[in-house]
């Protein structure tokens, strides 16, 4: 039998901004994402991030937040109460957008770390559009990426603990576009880093 063809992965790093810890209660405030590279069986090719991008900043869903979170954007819940755009137009939006920019391509959402990011975007899509453009799975966590490839437990990890090299020149600014960009770089540099290489097992003594 011939080997089944995959389809090459389009990974698309994502960053959100959020006023609580999950979605429901508390809101999305602001989705930004850029494209980061492509990866098919001749490896992976790293595009430049800020060439495909999307950015929104979304109405709130409710009255709750807390104030810490919000705090770490910047975002002013009042003006994006008024000005920001509905939930499920700028969902909409950013399906459309995915699908758009992975043509012919599995679309695969990024992020560092991906729990929290995905947690938000999923449940918005599946919430607003009623169907996410990654499935239901469609997501690499950086971090994870980086522990296994460094040869370390996962709660060991933080970006201060990364080769510098590893890491974007970019500030991390909690602007969620900006994030994504910057996050876009450490995927691509995160898979063209070969790892930390095992230890020769010690001869046999005696």
């Amino acid at each position: 039998m011939s080997a089944r063809r995959v389809k090459p992965s389009l990974y698309i790093s994502v960053d959100i901004e959020a006023d609580g810890p999950i979605p429901g209660p508390y809101s999305m405030l602001s989705l930004g994402a850029a494209v980061a590279g492509v990866q098919d069986a001749a490896g992976f090719t790293a595009a430049d991030p800020e060439e495909r991008t999307f950015y929104r900043e979304l109405r709130p869903i409710g009255e709750e937040f807390v104030p810490e979170a919000l705090a770490v954007s910047g975002l002013d819940r009042a003006r994006l109460a008024a000005e920001g755009a509905e939930p499920a137009v700028a969902l909409a939006e950013f399906a459309a957008w995915v699908r758009e920019v992975s043509a012919g391509a599995q679309p695969v959402m990024c992020g560092y770390p991906a729990s929290y990011d995905w947690t938000f975007l999923y449940w918005y899509l599946i919430r607003f559009t009623g169907s996410s453009p990654f499935g239901h799975s469609g997501c690499l966590d950086m971090k994870t990426l980086y522990a296994t490839k460094a040869r370390l437990p996962l709660r060991a990890v933080a970006k201060g603990t990364m080769p510098r090299e590893l890491l974007s020149r970019r500030r991390h600014t909690h602007h969620a576009l900006d994030d994504a960009i910057e996050q876009a770089e450490l995927l691509a540099n995160l898979m063209k880093w070969p790892g930390v290489m095992a230890s020769p097992p010690s001869p046999p003594a005696g």
